[in-house]
């Protein structure tokens, strides 16, 4: 059992794949924070486009 436990202590994989998780993880919510600042530019041109096709439609 010992053996397992310093075999354990000097494996380095195991930092290595949290490191890779913790720099997945940091990308996903810059991509998640984007993409909301995006569809809301989004929303708003549509938004836009909505009250002057109205406007159009109005005076015609």
């Amino acid at each position: 059992m010992t053996r397992f436990l310093q075999k354990l202590a000097r494996d380095q994989a195991g930092a290595t794949a949290v490191e890779y998780g913790l720099i997945l993880a940091l990308v996903f919510l810059a991509m998640v924070g984007a993409i909301g600042t995006f569809s809301n530019e989004v929303i708003k041109t549509w938004d836009t486009v909505t009250e002057t096709s109205k406007q159009a439609v109005e005076r015609s």
